[in-house]
């Protein structure tokens, strides 16, 4: 069965046929990666590193916002903050914990292109959903029914706060979109789910970059296109197929087909 998915502006997008080999290396790969493995040296650690929903999902947010660029240069940045917050994530946003070591003024840098005066632009709108909605699920929860629509909440919330959130789900909002599976899926080693009752994983759109639009094309899953939201859609809805009810499995196989090309000495 071919599942349909819903770009940002509500156009069905329907997922290409797989070839059976494509298919059989896929659901291999992601059996093989999606372990408690995975975690060591990903992002995705910060999360399973403390305790509380609330905490685990504004640690789990956090993180995801900084994770671009060189992992040995995000992963320590993401460190320090868990340090500064002592562990709880959400009580030190709520509280304005964060004021004392992100000032508005301090235009020196924190990581890549963010300065200290960005982050306290993002930890300030942060606050602010987390006393309006009491969590960032609470406001998703209310304005959400889909991935999509989970996406472009995030976005219209952030409003491109510190340059960690996109403006908008026109791009591929790679990173959003990997909070959101953290969030969303269920019977996983690595992703918490603890938004499985308001958004379908079946819903959920493949966290696209440049490497993963690489590796889809190369095994013919979907045109090799610009990486933006309906490029994001389109792999995601082709994903469905061979993963379905579930396509963001297909997320673990393209990491396991890259590392691997990377041991082969494949570019």
């Amino acid at each position: 069965m071919v599942a349909l998915l819903v770009d940002s502006a509500g156009t069905p997008r329907r997922g290409r046929a797989v070839a059976p080999g494509v298919r059989e290396l896929l659901v291999r790969l992601a059996a093989q990666y999606e372990t408690a493995a995975f975690l060591e040296g990903d992002p995705s650690r910060f999360m399973h590193e403390v305790s509380g929903e609330a905490n685990m999902e504004a640690t789990a947010f956090t993180a995801s916002v900084l994770s671009y660029g060189s992992r040995k240069q995000f992963l320590p940045k993401i460190e320090s903050i868990l340090a500064m917050s002592g562990g709880k994530m959400d009580a030190w946003i709520a509280e304005g914990g964060y004021e004392a070591a992100f000032e508005e003024d301090d235009r020196r840098s924190f990581y890549r292109f963010q300065k200290m005066a960005d982050m306290r632009d993002f930890f300030d709108r942060y606050r602010r959903i987390i006393r309006r909605h009491g969590s960032l699920g609470g406001l998703v929860r209310g304005e959400a029914k889909d991935g999509i629509s989970a996406v472009r909440s995030i976005c219209n919330a952030f409003s491109g706060a510190g340059g960690l959130v996109p403006k908008d789900a026109s791009s591929a909002c790679k990173r959003v979109c990997m909070f959101l599976r953290w969030m969303a899926r269920t019977d996983s080693p690595v992703d918490l789910g603890l938004w499985k009752d308001f958004i379908d994983r079946a819903t959920l759109v493949m966290p696209l970059d440049v490497h993963v639009r690489r590796q889809a094309c190369s095994l013919g899953l979907f045109d090799c296109k610009t990486p933006d939201m309906r490029a994001a859609v389109s792999l995601s809805a082709t994903l469905s197929e061979v993963f379905p009810g579930d396509p963001l499995k297909g997320d673990f196989a393209l990491f396991g087909y890259g590392a691997d090309a990377s041991r082969n000495g494949e570019p």
